[in-house]
């Protein structure tokens, strides 16, 4: 990161933001050693690209088991040149994701493990390769790779959620257990090496940073977008945009296109002297305002704050969008909405 506008801040982690489109502030606490120290970044936009990672599975004998890895730990083993292809590899899909717990689908897993199968069965042509699978999404134009493989001789064999694959092993012999549903057979397996394709599990920083930012995250901690097809790289509360993993699980090509989105939407907003904010916007009578806070909570747009020394609700005018939800939420009628105030809407329903 040589260029003169780009500060990367290492070992450092987010404790408070401030502002709003285009004259946001950041806190930033950095720990170098044994020093903490505190600043603060002025910045116009932010994009939040937290990304995600391959959760360690707590099954089918991995990390008790040098027989048995992840599809990452064999994406990087595959590139060594003293990797050798086993006689028999078992492939097993969907560890840890779409149960109960996490029924979100990892979407890159499927055509991951066809691929890193192909290079396998080319090093070794008379490999017996087996991936186990509840259903194969290599979606879009990546359904050329399932084709590739049912052509090379690898094998796919369905499974449940109920009947889920039982992996054993007997001194240095590891054995798979599994229900083929189109057979009606139990098959055991002798596998040499066993493949997890294992779900991408987002950051764990994802929930602190939506109680910063105010951005919403969906049940599976993802961030969620104000709407997937009209704003699919914004959310609610402008100047504030996502891209990548942070999203939700997506293969290379995909991120890439969100990120170049992610950065058209920004340089749109860097590229103004000035924003103008909307005429529909409400207004605070401060002398009815009992400082509950209730406005602040039903704000989806983070427009409204609540001042700790006069206690009372201050509304930013550049955020608020003019939906009316502190208008209703309010016990004091403390706001009022330009354009709809209580004596307009009084008139309106008088006349008709």
């Amino acid at each position: 990161m040589t260029h003169k506008l780009i500060n990367v801040f290492t070992n450092a982690r987010l404790t408070k933001v401030d502002g709003f489109i285009g004259n946001f502030i950041s806190t930033i606490e950095t720990n170098n050693g044994a020093q903490t120290s505190i600043g603060q970044v002025e910045h116009g936009v932010v994009v939040v690209a937290t990304g995600g990672s391959e959760n360690t599975p707590n099954e089918y004998l991995y990390g008790k088991s040098n027989k048995v890895m992840t599809l990452l730990d064999l994406s990087l083993a595959i590139q060594k040149e003293d990797f050798t292809v086993p006689e028999t590899v078992v492939m097993i899909q969907c560890v840890g994701s779409r149960e109960p717990e996490h029924n979100y689908c990892s979407r890159v897993c499927c055509t991951g493990a066809i691929k890193q199968a192909i290079r396998m069965k080319k090093m070794r042509p008379n490999a017996n390769i087996i991936i186990l699978y509840r259903d194969i999404r290599s979606y879009g134009f990546r359904e050329q790779y399932y084709t590739q493989a049912r052509a090379m001789g690898i094998h796919f064999i369905r499974y449940d959620l109920d009947n889920k694959p039982v992996v054993s092993q007997n001194g240095k012999q590891l054995t798979v257990t599994v229900a083929d549903l189109v057979l009606g057979a139990t098959l055991h397996i002798q596998a040499g090496m066993l493949v997890l394709s294992s779900r991408i599990s987002p950051n764990p920083d994802n929930e602190k940073l939506s109680q910063l930012f105010k951005v919403p995250l969906n049940n599976q901690k993802f961030f969620l977008e104000a709407h997937v097809k009209l704003r699919p790289v914004e959310f609610a509360t402008d100047g504030i945009y996502v891209c990548g993993l942070a999203h939700y699980p997506k293969d290379i090509k995909e991120t890439i296109s969100q990120a170049m989105a992610t950065a058209g939407r920004a340089g749109t907003v860097l590229s103004k002297e000035k924003i103008e904010a909307a005429g529909r916007i409400a207004y605070m009578n401060k002398v009815r305002c009992s400082g509950c806070g209730a406005c602040v909570t039903v704000c989806a747009y983070n427009a409204i704050n609540l001042d700790e020394e006069l206690q009372v609700a201050v509304i930013n005018e550049a955020t608020c969008k003019g939906c009316g939800a502190c208008v209703a939420t309010c016990r004091g009628t403390a706001i009022k909405l330009h354009g709809f105030e209580d004596e307009q809407i009084l008139k309106i329903l008088s006349v008709v």
